[in-house]
């Protein structure tokens, strides 16, 4: 298991993780002491259980959590994922696998079709994790309206990902099972 349910409990150490000045600048949602991350956190809880948002913790082999995955603004079977996981972390493979867990999640229990990703143009980091999913796809050019209305705040570049292609990428990369005819 790579994902849980949020859970107070958590806080502590998901805070110390969060304010490495490598993850830090790169949340969507700044907690600047531990108690206004825990408020965040009850918050977002709260947000999940009125459907406006679908959020999970990362956890590693041991069940430690790492980060969060999150779908925010949920709206017409789609949304933004926001993604964080701490820097002792990095490079590890948690980043891809707490992905295709989520969207296994969201594309096969929740009924999501479109998955968004925001990128700031100097998140690197981000952008090739990004470039690696087999199903992800740059939509500035795709999505005009959905990356005009980004820019209007910022400087990112728009990612997508279908449902349909996610799929397919499954059916491509899951071994095969072999069936004897009756």
């Amino acid at each position: 298991m790579i994902l849980k349910q949020r859970d107070v409990a958590d806080c502590h150490h998901l805070y110390e993780l969060l304010v490495d000045p490598a993850v830090f600048p790169f949340v969507r949602e700044k907690a600047h002491t531990y108690d206004e991350y825990v408020f965040l956190t009850k918050k977002t809880i709260e947000a999940e259980e009125c459907g406006e948002l679908i959020s999970r913790t990362i956890v590693d082999e041991w069940g430690s959590p790492i980060g969060t995955i999150n779908l925010y603004d949920v709206h017409e079977q789609s949304g933004f994922l926001g993604t964080w996981i701490g820097s002792p972390y990095f490079g590890l493979g948690y980043n891809q696998r707490a992905k295709e867990a989520f969207f296994n999640e969201l594309f096969f229990s929740c009924d999501i079709q479109t998955v968004y990703m925001r990128i700031r143009k100097h998140n690197e980091r981000s952008y090739h994790a990004a470039l690696k999913l087999p199903y992800c796809t740059l939509a500035n050019e795709l999505r005009p309206d959905i990356f005009e209305a980004l820019n209007q705040k910022g400087d990112y570049n728009l990612f997508q990902i279908e449902k349909d292609l996610y799929h397919l990428h499954l059916m491509r990369t899951s071994p095969t099972i072999e069936r004897k005819e009756a």
